[in-house]
C-alpha cells in the first residue's frame, strides 16, 4: 500500500489578498491559511481556495459557526 503524499497548503499571493472583498458586504476579508479559506467577518462566510484560486461565490461559501 502506498502513502500519500502529504501536501502544504497552497500559499496566496498576498498582492492578491490586498486587492479582494466580499462579493456580498465589499468588506476586506482574512486568509485562514490552515483551512484555505477566506473569511468574511461581516457575512459570516467563509470562502475556500482550490489550487489557490479563491473561489468566490455565495453558494460555495461555508457559514461561520457561532
Amino acid at each position: 500500500m502506498a502513502e500519500e503524499a502529504r501536501q502544504e497548503p497552497r500559499q496566496v499571493d498576498p498582492r492578491l489578498l490586498e486587492i479582494l472583498v466580499c462579493p456580498i458586504t465589499k468588506t476586506t476579508l482574512e486568509y485562514d491559511r490552515a483551512r484555505q479559506e477566506l473569511v468574511s467577518r461581516a457575512a459570516r462566510l467563509a470562502f475556500p481556495i482550490r489550487d489557490g484560486i479563491p473561489i468566490l461565490l455565495e453558494e460555495e461559501a461555508r457559514p461561520l459557526d457561532g
